[in-house]
């Protein structure tokens, strides 16, 4: 098994599972968004956005400009999340999605490279 697949597996796993913490509405992830002023009626569209994407991720191991466009999609997403983070001036808590954002990133690198 090559390290990209393992990678890509990992980061699926890792940003499905937040995904589905935000769908379940889970603590830890709906209190901070309060914190930011994240709207209640967008929580359900971005939990599906990361499920979207990780999905997208697995699929791209078959196809891989599915891959390629959904590692893209995330990076953007948390890239998003570093701005809504930075933007409530909450600088304590950006290390989170800078968490998803690198295993993101590197999948995306990894496919760019293979």
């Amino acid at each position: 098994m090559s390290a990209t697949v393992v990678v890509t597996v990992l980061t699926a796993a890792w940003v499905g599972f937040s995904g589905l913490s935000l769908l379940r509405r889970a603590q830890f992830v709906v209190e901070p968004l309060v914190q930011y002023g994240v709207p209640r009626s967008w929580w359900t569209p971005l939990g599906m956005a990361k499920i979207a994407g990780a999905a997208g991720l697995l699929i791209g191991l078959a196809v891989r400009v599915i891959g390629l466009l959904a590692a893209a999609g995330l990076v953007l997403y948390f890239l998003g999340a570093v701005v809504t983070v930075l933007r409530a001036r909450s600088y304590k808590t950006v290390v989170f999605p800078l968490l998803y954002l690198a295993p993101v990133a590197a999948t995306l690198a990894m496919g760019l490279t293979a």
